[in-house]
């Protein structure tokens, strides 16, 4: 019995010397330098760094932008207001009669009216010129049609109100008469 006693101490004391023998070889592999680990670390750092960086710019930049269109869209409303006052008086304008009575009135609302433009302008709108260019639904809204032989199909003919653009972008459509071909005498051909 005693000797089945040794026997089992002699196994169990072999086996910690192979453990703790394997031990050692399974940490090798584990075992890192501590320098190419910071280097590792400096660099995963470095490019969250980086990254940070671009979003920021590009906050940034689309703040900016952001401010920028805000800055100057908040003018459509002012705009959209003054605009048919502009209008009403050149409509005056052009059904003034021609005599003496009233010039001095004429003269001062012409003034009137070219400061006017000049402050729309200023504002950063401007009229569009729409008699005689082709109908472009993104600019013109079409009042009617007006079949006419001198114009081409599509073509706007007149205007009941001038459009504007606000820096490149619609800030009010024209009012526009577009063109369209005269009706012909139908003819039938009769085969005899």
């Amino acid at each position: 019995m005693l000797s089945k006693h040794r026997k089992k101490e002699s196994e169990t004391s072999v086996e910690p010397t192979e453990t703790a023998a394997a031990a050692p070889e399974q940490d090798a592999p584990a075992a890192v330098d501590p320098l190419a680990e910071a280097q590792a670390e400096a660099a995963k750092n470095w490019d969250l760094y980086l990254r940070e960086r671009a979003e920021l710019e590009n906050f940034r930049k689309r703040t900016q932008r952001d401010k920028e269109e805000f800055r100057i869209f908040t003018r459509k409303e002012l705009l959209l207001e003054v605009l048919p006052v502009l209008d009403n008086l050149e409509r005056a304008l052009n059904h003034t009669g021609q005599s003496g009575e009233g010039q001095g009135l004429v003269e001062g609302v012409t003034m009137t009216v070219t400061q006017f433009r000049k402050v729309v302008e200023d504002f950063g709108a401007r009229p569009m010129v729409a008699v005689g260019a082709p109908f472009d639904p993104n600019l013109h809204q079409a009042m009617g049609h007006l079949e006419t032989a001198e114009q081409p199909p599509g073509t706007v003919v007149s205007e009941y109100q001038k459009g504007y653009l606000l820096h490149d972008r619609l800030l009010r459509p024209a009012l526009v008469v577009v063109a369209k071909a005269p009706a012909g005498p139908v003819t039938e051909e009769i085969n005899q």
